[in-house]
């Protein structure tokens, strides 16, 4: 006998916890299980609906009070360099490119702690021992990559890693789930690099877009994505270009009735077919 069973995902909030990015604010996220045979079509659909994987799980900024954070793409094929983003290329041509499977190493561990003791030393990892590393990379049940970067090591050693991007491959694009880059070559933009080598990557693979991950108007941390041309984001359901982001400065924080509840978000989202119905 056939029985037709719903397997569409369970979605949960998060309780309200400060917010990274603003001063003064509570973020809370609307998230779910990435898991099962139909990981990927999950994966894929809500990436361009502004949700991020981290490790088996998908989730999306759903503040009360507040709607800055932002999923954002690059269109690849719209997507020209400015004249600083050349030099930044030019800069950075002695790095070699290598993409592995997901599998953290410890010279992985050892740079990404270096980055973090730099740059994040106060940051929600700031205690993420090697075995936490790992599972943030190898915990993925779609098609993921480490994309590594090195140098040349003049006394002839094995190459020397400098910087790491962990991607996931989705139907529409590449997604830059994390990186990390030795803190030695601040003065050579590598945050901003590792972008420019993404959209080449995306290019050769014939890939509309590249994710960013959120851009937050008014966030100090975020301002390098609105530097790129072509870029996009994701605002009330659609995808707009971002013209102007000072149009953007000082227009998300909202009352906190005018959010939505989470049942009604929910049912917003536009599932793949294959996750509303079974039969066994």
């Amino acid at each position: 006998m056939r029985h037709s069973l719903p397997i569409a995902p369970q979605f949960y909030v998060t309780a309200p916890q400060p917010c990274p990015y603003l001063e003064g604010h509570t973020e809370r996220k609307l998230f779910t299980a990435l898991q099962g045979e139909h990981a990927t079509q999950l994966n894929d659909s809500l990436s361009r609906q502004g949700f991020r994987r981290s490790q088996n799980v998908l989730y999306r900024p759903s503040c009360a009070d507040c709607n800055a954070c932002m999923s954002a793409r690059i269109r690849v094929a719209d997507f020209k360099p400015t004249r600083s983003q050349k030099r930044v290329i030019k800069r950075n041509d002695d790095l070699t490119r290598r993409a592995t499977s997901p599998w953290a190493t410890e010279e992985q561990f050892d740079l990404f702690r270096l980055y973090l003791e730099t740059r994040h030393a106060d940051g929600g990892m700031a205690d993420m021992d090697i075995f936490e590393f790992a599972a943030m990379v190898e915990e993925t049940p779609i098609r993921s990559r480490v994309i590594e970067y090195t140098i040349e090591d003049p006394e002839g050693n094995d190459d020397i890693l400098k910087a790491v991007c962990l991607t996931d491959v989705l139907e529409d694009g590449v997604s830059m789930v994390y990186s990390f880059f030795d803190p030695d070559r601040n003065k050579l933009s590598p945050g901003t690099w590792l972008i420019l080598d993404h959209i080449e990557i995306a290019r050769s693979a014939g890939l509309p877009y590249v994710y960013l991950g959120y851009w937050v108007p008014g966030s100090p941390k975020m301002d390098y994505k609105a530097k790129f041309p072509a870029l996009e984001i994701y605002h009330n359901g659609t995808w707009k270009s971002l013209d102007d982001p000072s149009d953007f400065a000082s227009r998300f924080i909202q009352h906190p009735l005018a959010t939505d509840p989470i049942a009604e978000q929910v049912a917003r989202l536009d599932l793949p077919d294959v996750m509303t119905s079974g039969e066994i």
